[in-house]
């Protein structure tokens, strides 16, 4: 989740997808940058700043597209829970409005996102010691 080489592996979203910009400066008041890209022409644009980071368990970071369709910046809370040799992973978004919420909701992003986690699940099986 902290490593442009491994985020760039997984979160992709639906199949097609690549990552071609994957910037993170991972301190508190640091910067990332995400920007996805489908051939032939569509690209999606993103970043934000990290708020709090706390070693292993949690980071909070803001997030705003840069063609802004979810009304706002959002709140990203991300916590890691270890319980017996498992992880289990907490995104929490907070939109700034409802409209907000619901008009991401629409988008299919949804789907995009849990593409990526399948990935990351995956990943982590592949990687581990």
């Amino acid at each position: 989740m902290t490593k442009p080489e491994l985020v760039r592996r997984w979160l992709l979203g639906p199949p097609g997808w690549t990552m071609p910009v994957c910037e993170i400066d991972l301190r508190v008041g640091g910067t990332y940058r995400y920007v996805w890209r489908k051939a032939p022409a569509t690209e999606m644009g993103m970043g934000g700043v990290f708020r709090e980071i706390v070693r292993p368990a949690r980071i909070v970071t803001t997030e705003l597209f840069d063609e802004d369709w979810t009304g706002g910046e959002t709140l990203i809370t991300t916590t890691l829970l270890e319980h017996r040799g498992k992880t289990t992973l907490t995104v929490t978004v907070r939109y700034s409005s409802r409209e907000a919420r619901d008009g991401a909701l629409k988008t299919g992003m949804e789907q995009g996102v849990a593409a990526s986690y399948d990935r990351l699940a995956d990943l982590l099986v592949s990687i581990a010691p």
